[in-house]
């Protein structure tokens, strides 16, 4: 075994809207079209754009969505990425609550880094053959334990937003 030189690099996701984002990785040239149909058919009328990494062939960015503004950040995303078999899925005016497991279950996929808006840094790591990502920093640093006015302002919230009744 010989020792192959890497290097770590600290991505930021551009997400200047602070839309909700899916970051994930598959396995085919066929999930750009799989999730499309996922989100499209969980979503009705979904505003989204999607972008997947080829990682063999040409290794191109394939692309999907029905925004193109969308389309072009989930491109200019995975180009900043450039990481083997990822996607990154941008929602406008929706949850990925609402197409996650869809997307779980599209067989080409093999995991989900993270399902979120807050601000995500994307840590990959770099060889001579290509690039991997090790794991994202989702957000901010934890500031404390939820107090009874926080449970309160949380549930007031889901019920807001019609996840709870």
């Amino acid at each position: 075994m010989s020792d192959i030189p890497f290097q770590l690099k600290l991505i930021q996701i551009e997400n200047p809207d602070g839309l909700n984002l899916i970051l994930g990785q598959s396995h085919f040239i066929k999930t750009v079209e799989d999730i499309h149909e996922a989100v499209a058919t969980g979503i009705p009328g979904a505003q989204f754009g999607l972008a997947f990494c080829e990682s063999s062939g040409p290794a191109l960015v394939r692309s999907s969505g029905t925004q193109p503004d969308l389309q072009r950040l989930a491109e200019r995303n995975a180009l900043a990425l450039a990481a083997g078999h990822i996607f990154i899925l941008f929602l406008r005016d929706a949850y990925p609550i609402n197409v996650l497991n869809a997307i779980k279950l599209t067989p080409e996929v093999a995991s989900i880094y993270c399902a979120t808006a807050n601000p995500v840094q994307v840590i990959v790591a770099e060889s001579e053959q290509g690039r991997g990502i090790l794991g994202v920093i989702d957000g901010i640093h934890t500031q404390g334990v939820e107090d009874a006015d926080g449970i309160a302002w949380r549930k007031g919230f889901l019920r807001k937003i019609g996840y709870k009744a």
